[in-house]
């Protein structure tokens, strides 16, 4: 048995002993602590830091892409709206009378009046590819043949509308495009009508302001060739230095020209067939997540070599005033009077502070408790007193046993409602509203308008709440034994008002059946002695009974100033008591 009984204390050793040593492993100075603490809050930081600049950057990314599809698709839609409006220029134009008579001269004149004030010319072809009618120069001079037969014959063969590829126009002298809308007249003839438009002319359609710093655009023709292009180094009717066509598909991709990597974003056009482009070298594009990775990089670099020797030196600091607060630990331990430091660190200089007032805290806190005990000691005789008067009182006037006890136990009842609102309000006042219907609840019948009570707010202090608690109780139980609630029409009133200094108290019972020989021996009851005692000897109260026809009054009239000092008071009378003992 005593073996059994050394196992358990020699396991306890051992774990002890374990903790021991790992205690003295884990003993470090305080610089080591800090150096560490720095390491675990700032790489973790820059590390986090590291993956949101790699997420912005790919967001910023995604933003840029964004934002050039919206160029690209604002230059597509400049583009369009100018071949549409060729094209409705042609609808128009196909229904002239003058085309339909073969009255070419009226036609010209006509042509040129709808497209006066454009840099848009109008041109009639037959279908030998010969220029029957071109608004460039005058009606009837001798015009040459097509410029771009290719795209006029593809047209033709078609029977549709389309827009041509750029090229160089003979009679233009510069680099052009023409929209093409087929024609087939009343004698079976076809024609092929055509605006003829300059590529310069579309130039406002890649506007640099509408591009982000560093990137380009351009709009193509099928066959690869640059109509307009922000870029001076991409020319007019010159290939475009990316193979685009057909390699390159809508949306983002990458290209590579001479060693160097591009980011290209690109939007097709299905009305004329045609792409626009927008490039930026790769190296600008990631030039600024690359710069703030370095500039990350080079002050965390910075910051941890900053903390590192900041946290030495407050190690120091902290070292030494730490050892020296150690020094007047010891001073207080031989009861020897301890002076408050001043630190460098404040909560040094707090514990300090506090060691030299540990003494002085201890009095207040002995002092603390005797007034507590004393208020406890208060508060329990005053208990004591009430139940003591309402144990006499109920004896003094029960039947029987079993009448005593019913009597005496809603008298405690209403004592302890009493002192739950005492205890829940103990530090701002109970109030006399809430106290008169917490005493008043269980003797309301079911037709609660028949008990009223109003009055201003009124805030009692917790001796005064319990005998005013008693007193309506008292008050309640008269009203249901002989007055207003012991029938089914009987009603009570509750008021109060304030005046000066003092508070006026009223209640009122109306339709109850007055039985005075009752009344006389309720009188020497319980309810008279706390409504005629303890009311005028603990409150000083001023106290008067009206017996109306149909019911009871009491007016009560109380010094507003028992009702929140009454607790000083008896304290003061109590102190005068024990003073001749002491």
């Amino acid at each position: 048995m005593v073996v059994g009984r050394d196992q358990p204390t020699s396991a306890a050793a051992m774990d002890d002993e374990a903790g021991r040593g790992a205690t003295r492993r884990m003993r470090h100075p305080v610089a080591l602590y800090l150096v560490c603490l720095i390491l675990v809050v700032v790489v973790p930081a820059f590390l986090f830091s590291f993956v949101i600049l790699y997420r912005t950057n790919e967001a910023q990314e995604r933003i840029f892409e964004s934002l050039l599809r919206t160029s690209t698709s604002a230059v597509n839609r400049a583009v369009e709206r100018e071949i549409s409006g060729m094209f409705a220029t042609l609808n128009f134009l196909s229904t002239s009378e003058s085309l339909t008579n073969g009255d070419f001269k009226a036609l010209h004149g006509q042509a040129l009046k709808a497209l006066e004030g454009t840099d848009i010319h109008f041109v009639v072809i037959d279908d030998h590819m010969r220029q029957l009618l071109n608004t460039r120069v005058p009606y009837g001079a001798p015009l040459l043949t097509m410029s771009d037969p290719q795209s006029a014959n593809l047209a033709l063969s078609r029977e549709e509308r389309m827009v041509s590829g750029l090229f160089f126009g003979r009679t233009a002298q510069e680099w052009v495009f023409n929209v093409y809308q087929p024609l087939r007249l009343p004698d079976g003839r076809r024609l092929l009508l055509a605006l003829n438009k300059s590529a310069q002319a579309l130039r406002r359609a890649v506007n640099p302001d509408i591009l982000s710093p560093g990137w380009n655009a351009a709009v193509l023709d099928a066959g690869g060739l640059v109509v307009v292009s922000s870029d001076k180094e991409q020319k007019t009717g010159e290939p475009f230095f990316l193979k685009v066509v057909p390699s390159f598909h809508v949306g983002a991709s990458t290209a590579r020209y001479d060693g160097v990597d591009y980011q290209v974003v690109v939007e097709f056009s299905s009305l004329a067939g045609w792409r626009m482009i927008a490039w930026a070298k790769a190296s600008d594009v990631q030039a600024p997540a690359k710069a703030s990775f370095l500039w990350l990089t080079i002050g965390g670099a910075l910051f941890a070599l900053l903390a590192a020797a900041t946290a030495f030196g407050i190690a120091r600091v902290l070292s030494r005033d730490v050892r020296l607060l150690a020094f007047d630990a010891r001073q207080l331990g031989r009861g020897e009077r301890v002076p408050s430091r001043r630190y460098v660190i404040s909560e040094l200089e707090t514990v300090s502070r506090a060691l030299s007032e540990a003494a002085d805290d201890r009095v207040k806190a002995e002092t603390n408790v005797r007034f507590l005990m004393r208020e406890v000691a208060h508060r329990s005789k005053n208990q004591l007193s009430v139940i003591q008067a309402m144990l006499n009182q109920s004896a003094a006037g029960a039947e029987s046993a079993a009448d005593f006890a019913e009597a005496f136990r809603k008298r405690v009842a209403g004592l302890a409602r009493s002192t739950d609102l005492m205890i829940a309000n103990a530090t701002q006042g109970v109030n006399l509203a809430e106290l008169a219907r917490n005493q008043l609840k269980p003797f309301t019948p079911d037709d609660a308008s028949r008990v009223r009570i109003s009055g201003p707010v009124v805030l009692l202090d917790p001796q005064p709440s319990q005998t005013l608690g008693m007193a309506l109780h008292e008050l309640s139980t008269n009203a249901t034994k002989y007055g207003a609630l012991a029938n089914e029409t009987g009603a009570v009133s509750l008021t109060w008002t304030l005046s000066q200094d003092d508070l006026h108290f009223i209640w009122r019972e109306s339709r109850a059946e007055i039985d005075r020989q009752a009344l006389a021996e309720n009188r020497k009851g319980f309810g008279s002695v706390v409504l005629e005692r303890m009311l005028g000897m603990v409150l000083d109260a001023r106290l008067v009974q009206i017996v109306h026809d149909d019911g009871i009054e009491w007016r009560v009239t109380i010094p507003l100033a028992r009702l929140r000092g009454a607790e000083e008071q008896d304290e003061e009378e109590d102190g005068e008591e024990t003073r001749p003992g002491a």
